[in-house]
């Protein structure tokens, strides 16, 4: 909950309390509570804006008039025992409501990133000439990417740093069914502030710099991991976060179309398996765009900043999944991160890849005991048989263990789910499986993940 929210509690509340159980009707006390009660809802809403989890508290606004001028003759609450012990739980469950609310779905904030560096970004829509784009079947429409980048500024940075996301309403819409939330319920995301500055200066005590790509999950978003991306940054890469376009919950490009996620998960890993190219074709593209503004940028941000031979790669479920692609086709890409995705795509061999791999696991995803709790549910609401899901869990384990042999790395935190490695546990309580610390999590997560690239 954010500090005036907080403020306005106290004193909307309070002011109500008083009215309720104390005096009431109109008097120099009570129209001053009303004025200080209104001057803090104006306050409040030019200072941090409006969100729908507040109304509960708003309303009392309206309340309060109804016990001032209601009966402005009558000054003193009855003292009926009945009656105040039915106004105390009346009290009692407006106010709970009104705190509970924002509480439950908050304005969230991110831990300042730990880095010697500030953080600076900047957003870039590249288009790929070369492909058409599958989605639309449009014979020239091609493919369009949004390419958002954090780096290391210096600690000059001036301005206001980034809201979390630009087009809340979008993503909100895109996230819908993913997170089983509607659309006006996340639609706050906008007002949540980050640590990076929009198109700050490249941090100048170094020529060129390391670098990460970031691929999110099916129905996820380039800015889904901001609490590693951040990180990252702060300690001296220039990270790359991707919106995979129709695979990502909402991408809006600068002329304002919206492309909406469209990608229906399904179940045959051979699937899974075939679309992934689409994803790894991706990843390609951005880095030969990253190469060509290594050697030429209008901006003069980046030029001969990138160091295109230290590049590693990191993702989250699907986007996992495609980094461990890469890293075993592409000889460009040195280390790769995979945070709980099943490992569509090729197989790795038997005796692993010969590259750095560390494979971040959900606890519920290694667990078998926990597969084997959740099979009833999951036959029951997609109609495929318990031996096809058995198949599915063989199949996971085998590709998990040719990735990781001959020297990859494994590690699982406790208390985790598949969401667990992003930013949306922090969304809401609602969202957490029972245990988890979100920020301790993320903490852990960026000190493996920082430990690994460096």
């Amino acid at each position: 909950m954010r500090s005036m929210e907080m403020m306005l509690l106290i004193v909307l509340l309070g002011s109500l309390g008083v009215l309720l159980f104390g005096r009431r009707g109109k008097s120099r006390w009570t129209l001053a509570l009303l004025g200080l009660s209104l001057a803090s809802v104006i306050l409040q809403l030019g200072a941090e804006g409006y969100r729908w989890q507040m109304v509960p508290a708003y309303s009392i606004l309206i309340l309060l008039p109804f016990f001032i001028f209601r009966k402005p003759g009558q000054s003193r609450v009855s003292a009926s025992r009945w009656l105040l012990a039915g106004k105390s739980f009346g009290f009692l469950l407006y106010a709970a409501a009104a705190v509970f609310l924002p509480l439950l779905i908050p304005v969230f904030s991110f831990a300042p990133p730990t880095g010697p560096y500030a953080v600076g970004t900047t957003l870039y829509h590249w288009v790929d000439s070369d492909r058409y784009e599958e989605y639309t079947g449009e014979p020239r429409d091609y493919r369009e990417l949004m390419v958002q980048l954090w780096y290391p500024a210096g600690q000059d940075v001036q301005g206001t740093a980034v809201p979390y996301v630009d087009h809340p309403q979008a993503i909100a819409a895109g996230l819908q069914k993913a997170l089983s939330l509607p659309a006006f319920a996340l639609e706050h995301l906008g007002e949540i502030q980050t640590h990076a500055y929009p198109n700050a200066s490249l941090a100048p005590d170094r020529p060129s710099w390391p670098v990460l790509v970031f691929s999110h999950g099916l129905t996820g978003f380039r800015n889904q991991n901001t609490y590693q991306l951040e990180e990252l940054a702060s300690h001296g890469y220039i990270v790359a976060a991707i919106d995979h376009t129709y695979d990502a919950a909402a991408t809006v490009f600068p002329d304002g179309r919206t492309a909406l996620a469209k990608y229906q998960m399904d179940e045959e890993t051979s699937l899974q398996d075939e679309h992934m190219r689409l994803w790894e074709n991706d990843i390609r593209f951005v880095l030969e765009q990253l190469q060509q503004l290594n050697l030429q940028d209008q901006e003069n941000r980046f030029a001969g900043a990138l160091d295109m031979k230290r590049i590693g790669l990191f993702g989250h479920s699907y986007g996992g999944a495609a980094a461990f692609q890469l890293l075993m086709k592409d000889e460009r890409v040195k280390a790769a991160i995979n945070m709980d995705g099943i490992l569509y795509g090729s197989a790795a061999p038997e005796q692993g890849i010969g590259k750095p791999f560390l494979l971040m696991n959900a606890e519920n995803s290694v667990d078998y005991g926990l597969f084997v709790s959740s099979l009833e549910t999951a036959t029951r609401q997609s109609g495929l048989s318990r031996q096809s899901y058995e198949d599915f869990w063989q199949e996971s384990v085998q590709r998990r263990h040719n990735a990781t042999a001959g020297g990859g790395y494994s590690l699982t935190l406790p208390h985790t789910d598949h969401m667990s490695y992003t930013d949306l546990h922090l969304y809401s309580a609602l969202l957490q499986p029972k245990g988890e610390e979100p920020r301790l999590v993320h903490r852990m997560v960026n000190e493996f993940g920082l430990a690994f690239f460096d």
